[in-house]
Protein backbone atom coordinates (compact mmCIF):
# COMPACT_ATOMS: atom_id res chain seq x y z
CA UNK A 1 0.00 0.00 0.00
CA UNK A 2 1.09 3.45 -0.09
CA UNK A 3 1.80 5.68 2.63
CA UNK A 4 -1.30 8.20 1.31
CA UNK A 5 -3.74 5.42 2.42
CA UNK A 6 -2.10 5.42 5.73
CA UNK A 7 -4.46 5.15 8.40
CA UNK A 8 -3.67 7.71 11.55
CA UNK A 9 -2.93 5.96 14.73
CA UNK A 10 -1.62 3.07 12.73
CA UNK A 11 2.56 1.42 12.94
CA UNK A 12 3.92 1.00 9.04
CA UNK A 13 7.40 0.35 7.83
CA UNK A 14 8.91 1.45 4.81
CA UNK A 15 9.39 -0.80 1.57
CA UNK A 16 9.78 1.10 -1.07
CA UNK A 17 10.48 4.80 -1.89
CA UNK A 18 10.48 5.86 -5.35
CA UNK A 19 11.58 9.22 -5.50
CA UNK A 20 13.73 11.83 -7.65
CA UNK A 21 17.66 11.19 -6.77
CA UNK A 22 17.85 14.24 -4.46
CA UNK A 23 14.37 13.77 -2.35
CA UNK A 24 15.14 10.50 -1.78
CA UNK A 25 18.88 10.93 -0.51
CA UNK A 26 17.38 14.09 1.78
CA UNK A 27 14.88 11.71 3.12
CA UNK A 28 17.41 8.77 3.75
CA UNK A 29 19.34 11.62 5.70
CA UNK A 30 16.73 12.48 7.68
CA UNK A 31 16.29 8.68 8.29
CA UNK A 32 14.03 7.07 5.87
CA UNK A 33 15.16 3.91 4.91
CA UNK A 34 13.74 0.46 3.86
CA UNK A 35 12.68 -1.26 6.68
CA UNK A 36 11.95 2.25 8.84
CA UNK A 37 9.10 1.83 11.51
CA UNK A 38 6.93 5.13 10.95
CA UNK A 39 3.68 6.04 12.85
CA UNK A 40 0.90 7.94 11.55
CA UNK A 41 -0.14 11.33 13.68
CA UNK A 42 -2.56 12.95 12.06
CA UNK A 43 -3.85 13.65 7.81
CA UNK A 44 -4.11 17.32 6.54
CA UNK A 45 -6.56 16.82 3.79
CA UNK A 46 -5.38 14.45 0.61
CA UNK A 47 -2.29 12.58 1.30
CA UNK A 48 -0.74 15.11 3.20
CA UNK A 49 0.30 13.41 6.43
CA UNK A 50 1.98 13.98 9.62
CA UNK A 51 3.77 11.23 10.59
CA UNK A 52 6.47 10.24 13.34
CA UNK A 53 9.92 8.89 12.04
CA UNK A 54 12.71 7.87 14.37
CA UNK A 55 11.22 9.76 17.32
CA UNK A 56 10.81 13.02 15.23
CA UNK A 57 7.78 14.73 13.65
CA UNK A 58 7.64 15.04 9.67
CA UNK A 59 4.57 17.04 7.38
CA UNK A 60 5.02 15.03 4.09
CA UNK A 61 2.85 16.32 0.93
CA UNK A 62 1.11 14.24 -1.27
CA UNK A 63 3.41 14.31 -4.00
CA UNK A 64 6.00 12.59 -1.51
CA UNK A 65 2.87 10.09 0.19
CA UNK A 66 1.95 8.66 -2.95
CA UNK A 67 5.30 7.65 -3.85
CA UNK A 68 6.15 5.25 -0.64
CA UNK A 69 5.08 2.17 -0.41
CA UNK A 70 4.62 0.79 3.13
CA UNK A 71 2.90 -2.15 4.82
CA UNK A 72 1.03 -2.69 8.09
CA UNK A 73 2.99 -3.39 11.73
CA UNK A 74 5.81 -2.30 12.71
CA UNK A 75 7.46 -2.13 16.38
CA UNK A 76 6.54 0.27 18.58
CA UNK A 77 8.33 3.59 18.59
CA UNK A 78 9.12 5.84 21.54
Amino acid sequence: MLLKDAVTGRKYIVEHIELPFQMERRLEALGMTRGTPVSVLSRKGKGILIIKLRGTRFALGYNITRNIEVKEGGADER
